[in-house]
C-alpha cells in the first residue's frame, strides 16, 4: 500500500502557538513517513512515537500512529523498552532540550552509547516553554530568563558534541524552517540501523522568540549555516563561494579565488569516518566565526543492542537443557519434604 502524509495525520486538534517551529517538524515527518514506508517496506502499525513532557512531548498525539506519552525525562527508557520488547518496531522519541538533557540527560546518553536502534528527534529551542519560560541545558550563558534574572552562569550542552562523546553512530541537525532538508534527513535517519539523533533549531515565539535568527533569518542563512551531504564538498554561501579547509588542527572559512583558494582546497566530508574528530568540531561550529553545520554530520555502522539482545537470548536458548517451567523447578539442587 502506498502512503500519503494524511495517512499520519490524526484528528487531533494541533494545540501548538501559532507559528510555533513544532509545526514544520511535525510536517516534515508526516511527509517523510510515506516515503520511508516505500523505502523500507513498512505497514502503517509498526510506527510507534514515544515522548516525555514539554511541548514537543504533545507529537504523539498528532500522528496517527501508536504512540505513548510518557513522564519527564524517562521517554529513552520507554522507547528503548518497546524497541527491545519488539524489534521489527519504527521507534521514534520526540524530545525536547529540557526533556532530554537534564532530568534525561542519562538517558538519552546511555541510548545513544548503546545504539538502540530507534530515533531521537531533539528540539531545541534552548527554553523551557511548557512551563513558562526557564533557562535549558542549551540555553546560552547570560540568558536572562525567570530562572535566570541576572543570566545564566552554566555553559550549555551542545548536543552533538554529547552524542559524539557518547560513541554515536548518527547524528544530523537541521532548522524548523528548512522543511525539505528535515524531511531528507528524518529519511536518513529512519534508514539508519542504530540510534539516530535528530537536532531542530527551533523557534519558541512566546518565551524565546528569534533565539535562532542569526542564521535562520532567509537573508543570511545561506552564508551562515553549511549543509553537508556525504562525499561532497564543504561549500556554503549564497553565491557557493565559501568553503571550509582544516589549517592545523582548526577549521577555518575561506573564499574560494581568493588567496589561491581553489574549490579542491575544500574538504569533502566523510560522514562514514569512523574516527569522530572531525564529526566533532564540524558540531562544535558556531556563527561569526564559522557557519553552523546542518544536514547529516555523521552515519556509521556498528552493532545496535537490540539485535546484540536478541542473539544473546536465542544463543542461550539454544544450548540450555531448561525449555519449560518445569526444566526450570526441577533443575539444580532439588530434594522432597516429607
Amino acid at each position: 500500500m502506498k502512503f500519503i502524509p494524511q495517512d499520519f495525520k490524526s484528528d487531533q486538534e494541533v494545540k501548538w502557538c501559532p507559528g510555533c517551529g513544532d509545526h514544520a517538524v511535525l510536517a516534515a515527518i508526516q511527509r517523510a513517513l510515506p516515503e520511508v514506508s516505500e523505502k523500507l517496506g513498512y505497514s502503517h502499525e509498526r510506527y510507534v512515537f514515544v515522548s516525555g513532557i514539554g511541548c514537543s512531548s504533545r507529537f504523539p498525539y498528532y500522528m496517527k500512529t501508536y504512540g505513548f506519552h510518557g513522564i519527564h525525562g524517562r521517554a529513552a527508557a520507554i522507547a528503548t523498552g518497546i524497541k527491545v520488547a519488539n524489534p521489527t518496531l519504527s521507534v521514534w522519541e520526540m524530545t525536547g532540550d529540557g526533556d532530554s538533557l537534564a532530568i534525561g540527560g542519562n538517558h538519552l546518553i546511555h541510548a545513544i552509547r548503546r545504539n538502540i536502534d530507534i530515533n531521537i528527534v531533539l528540539f531545541n529551542n534552548r527554553i523551557y516553554g511548557l512551563t513558562k519560560g526557564q533557562y535549558s541545558p542549551t540555553s546560552r550563558w547570560g540568558t536572562v530568563t525567570k530562572t535566570s534574572p541576572f543570566g545564566t552562569v552554566e555553559h550549555p550542552f551542545n548536543p552533538g558534541a554529547l552524542a559524539m562523546g557518547a560513541r554515536g553512530t548518527f547524528y544530523a541537525r537541521t532548522l524548523d524552517v528548512e522543511l525539505k532538508l528535515t524531511q531528507e534527513i528524518m529519511m536518513e535517519a529512519a534508514s539508519h540501523d542504530g540510534t539516530a539523533l535528530v537536532e531542530v533549531l527551533q523557534n519558541c515565539v512566546i518565551f524565546n522568540d528569534k533565539i535562532h535568527a542569526l542564521i535562520t533569518d532567509r537573508s543570511v542563512r545561506a552564508d551562515r549555516t553549511i549543509v553537508l551531504r556525504h562525499g561532497e564538498p564543504m561549500i556554503f554561501g549564497k553565491d557557493n563561494d565559501k568553503g571550509l579547509i582544516l589549517e592545523g588542527m582548526r577549521l577555518k572559512a575561506v573564499t574560494i579565488g581568493e588567496n589561491g583558494i581553489t574549490k579542491e582546497d575544500v574538504l569533502i566530508h566523510n560522514a562514514e569516518e569512523q574516527n569522530h574528530g572531525m564529526h566533532m568540531m564540524l558540531c562544535e561550529m558556531e556563527w561569526p566565526e564559522l557557519p553552523v553545520a546542518l544536514g547529516v554530520i555523521r552515519k556509521v555502522k556498528d552493532r545496535t543492542y537490540d539485535d546484540m539482545v536478541k542473539d544473546q537470548v536465542t544463543e542461550v536458548a539454544d544450548r540450555s537443557s531448561i525449555h519449560c517451567m518445569n526444566d526450570l523447578l526441577c533443575s539444580g539442587a532439588t530434594w522432597e519434604v516429607e
